[in-house]
């Protein structure tokens, strides 16, 4: 369906959206217009309390674009797909959460989860090898925590966390 509304115990509600970016993947809908929807679907603070967008895509560019175009319409826009956790956690002019890239959990001793030497081989050679396999050893966990305003829907707090070997460690505080 898209988009998935979970409720919380206190009968608040969070819609949660997948957005498919289009440069240098195959092509797909247009993700603007698909997260125009989105934001017309729902009031921010009335009919759910929070809307995070998770844009998938590997430009970091139109994932920013993304995020300055729902501004003030969702509560917290977050890239996919890059598996490198980006330095730009913010809250944007109208209020929404931003991140290029939450980043991956996984081994980052590795080319985006793939063991290294197959991954590096196939580059070096232009050419399918073995296939390839995840990574085995020690896996950091990355992502972003976000506080949104009940009344309001929008962003309030941002903080990107990695923890495990591999990245330098970032918690959020409690």
């Amino acid at each position: 369906k898209g988009v998935y509304i979970i409720e919380t115990p206190r009968g608040e509600k969070l819609a949660v959206a997948n957005l498919m970016t289009r440069l240098f993947m195959d092509p797909l809908d247009d993700p603007f217009h698909a997260a125009d929807k989105i934001c017309k679907s729902f009031r921010l603070g009335k009919d759910i309390q929070g809307l995070l967008l998770d844009v998938h895509g590997e430009a970091s560019s139109e994932k920013m674009a993304l995020g300055h175009y729902c501004d003030g319409r969702a509560s917290f826009v977050v890239g996919t797909h890059t598996h490198v956790p980006s330095a730009d956690a913010r809250i944007l002019a109208k209020g929404t959460g931003y991140m290029t890239d939450a980043g991956m959990c996984g081994n980052y001793d590795s080319v985006i989860g793939m063991d290294k030497n197959l991954a590096v081989a196939r580059f070096v050679r232009k050419m399918p090898g073995e296939k390839l396999r995840p990574a085995e050893g020690a896996a950091t966990l990355c992502g972003v925590v976000f506080d949104i305003d009940s009344k309001t829907g929008l962003c309030t707090k941002v903080q990107p966390f990695r923890l495990g070997p591999g990245l330098s460690e970032a918690l959020p505080e409690a």
